[in-house]
């Protein structure tokens, strides 16, 4: 989101010269970003004193009672609900290319259905592909030990790319090279490159050998895919740069700040991949390097206000800027641990973003929107658990593209998701209903019923008056229960078992045609097995107790 030697790489020398004038006023810009969409609930005049970038690092980097919680950039209060949005101009809206999101570092498709999700999107009107392998790129050398045993293979990529052109997809390849790292840094051997030691998040840029590890990452990422013409380079929630004791120890012999160790790295990045392929264009987020990259402002909340969106792009197009990018969020941005995307949520994202660009287009003419990322985050980060199921955020990834597509989600949108999906979007139901026909859609259906029955019909078993009164942990763990009140319930309890042993049985089935071994066992564990294990325990404690005939309780 460097090395340590004094004596900059020869690569820097020009370039990073010339861009880190108008770099300090970008600094500026995406200080503010973040600090704002940290914390949507938070008054904007009490982000008026914190606009100067080195007092912006330094409360949120070396203040620990002010320090930004990862998991909640995600998230937001309830917001006002827009019912009509200004009429964005359509021609307008063409030119801005339409990017989804694909988070490979949780629940990662298997190829063949790729090969399914890939005309959907097109159909959909996505033109791109933003594709964030993590660990299923198929690193090799000395990096292999950063691929997921589930890693996609040379021969995938392939595949992947070929779909992709099949289906008239750009691929724009991402990759992490200062914060969320956590999938390298987790490795022992990749300790001594933490910012701080016991944490795997951020890079420490003052290592001699941090920047050769990334800039591996980056070259290998970069020969895998000659045709792309887009690269983003992931350099974001750097949140303890700073806190490592190298740091402290360059902050204290430099007269720069965090901020200025932050552009060291980001730069010499940057240069890097501009310099091995010329004319290849280098996507940031939130931030820009004016000659060679193009700035992305990011919002996941349901309202974006005008007003701070514009005073961004104001700066941008005064700091000479002709161009950036925004970033929605189809799914994974509501909850950490969600499983069924909120509609309601997404759509009130993309309505703000459509006011955004009516506002830009009117006041900001001389600066254009080259398109706009629509995220689902499959993980807040590597190792927190899955958000929702891409199957299950494909209604809401249709609503969004129709809706960018249309200028609203109204009648036309709603008619044209239905004849592409096969369902009917209901927003105030949360649902797409009817006789869905998008591909894992067995999926969406069986998530939805999880969702909204298993453990309601556990709660509603375990709130059984004789297994409240009757059989309660004390009784189970001491087998001291009247066999009476055990067979009052004990039908029900095998029935409503054997209904959910076989429903999830075929679920996991379905989830292994889609998703690998890891994915569907994680998804399993976090999300069906608790219900499940109080079911089975209860069970298995009422057939042994059953046959104790009403003994004495065992001590």
């Amino acid at each position: 989101m460097g090395q340590n030697d004094p004596k900059r790489t020869q690569g820097l020398s020009t370039m990073a010269t010339k861009v880190l004038r108008s770099i300090a006023i970008t600094l500026i810009v995406f200080a503010v970003v973040k600090l704002l969409f940290f914390n949507s609930g938070t008054k904007r005049n009490n982000m008026k004193t914190v606009i100067d970038p080195g007092t912006f690092w330094r409360i949120n980097l070396e203040n620990k009672v002010d320090r930004m919680d990862p998991f909640k950039l995600k998230e937001e209060v309830k917001p006002k609900i827009i019912s009509a949005v200004p009429q964005v101009n359509k021609s307008d809206r063409a030119d801005a290319v339409k990017i989804v999101h694909l988070d490979l570092k949780g629940a990662a498709p298997k190829v063949n259905y790729l090969e399914q999700i890939f005309p959907l999107l097109s159909s959909l009107g996505a033109d791109g592909i933003l594709l964030e392998y993590e660990d299923m790129f198929p690193y090799y050398g000395d990096l292999q030990i950063l691929r997921s045993p589930y890693a996609y293979s040379m021969e995938d990529i392939e595949k992947i790319k070929s779909l992709a052109k099949l289906n008239k997809l750009d691929i724009i390849p991402l990759v992490q090279v200062f914060g969320h790292l956590e999938f390298v840094l987790k490795h022992k051997q990749y300790f001594p490159l933490r910012e701080v030691i016991q944490l795997p998040n951020d890079l420490n840029p003052h290592h001699p050998d941090s920047v050769t590890l990334v800039k591996s990452m980056v070259s290998q990422v970069m020969a895998c895919h000659p045709e792309a013409t887009w690269f983003h380079m992931g350099a974001d929630e750097v949140f303890g740069l700073g806190t490592g004791e190298d740091s402290k120890n360059w902050l204290q012999g430099n007269k720069g700040g965090v901020d200025q160790m932050f552009l060291k790295h980001t730069v010499e990045m940057a240069c890097f991949i501009s310099e091995k392929r010329p004319g290849l264009r280098v996507l940031m987020c939130m931030s820009g390097l004016q000659n060679f990259a193009i700035p992305t402002i990011w919002n996941y909340g349901s309202s974006v206000d005008t007003d701070v969106i514009g005073n961004l792009i104001s700066r941008y197009e005064s700091a000479g800027f002709q161009s950036l990018w925004f970033a929605s969020a189809f799914k994974g941005a509501s909850l950490i641990n969600q499983i069924w995307t909120p509609l309601e949520h997404h759509l009130q994202n993309h309505l703000s973003w459509l006011i955004v660009m009516t506002y830009m287009f009117t006041k900001y003419p001389s600066i254009a929107l080259k398109g706009i990322m629509l995220t689902g985050w499959q993980r807040y980060e590597h190792h927190t658990v899955l958000c929702e199921l891409f199957p299950v955020g494909i209604p809401s990834l249709a609503m969004c593209l129709l809706t960018l597509k249309h200028g609203s989600f109204g009648e036309k949108a709603q008619i044209e998701a239905h004849h592409i999906l096969g369902c009917k979007i209901e927003v105030e139901e949360n649902v797409c209903k009817g006789s869905v026909a998008f591909a894992g859609s067995q999926i969406y259906h069986r998530v939805h019923t999880i969702h909204t029955l298993l453990k309601a019909e556990v709660n509603k078993l375990m709130d059984n008056f004789f297994i409240k009164g009757g059989f309660g942990r004390y009784q189970r763990r001491h087998n001291f229960a009247n066999p009476r009140h055990i067979e009052i319930f004990h039908n029900e309890l095998k029935t409503l078992l054997d209904k959910w042993e076989t429903y999830i049985e075929d679920f996991r089935v379905e989830m292994g045609a889609i998703f690998f071994t890891d994915a569907v066992e994680e998804g399993m564990e976090e999300n069906v097995n608790t219900e499940l294990d109080i079911m089975r325990e209860c069970a298995e404690d009422a057939e042994r107790i059953l046959k104790l005939n009403g003994q004495p309780k065992s001590l």
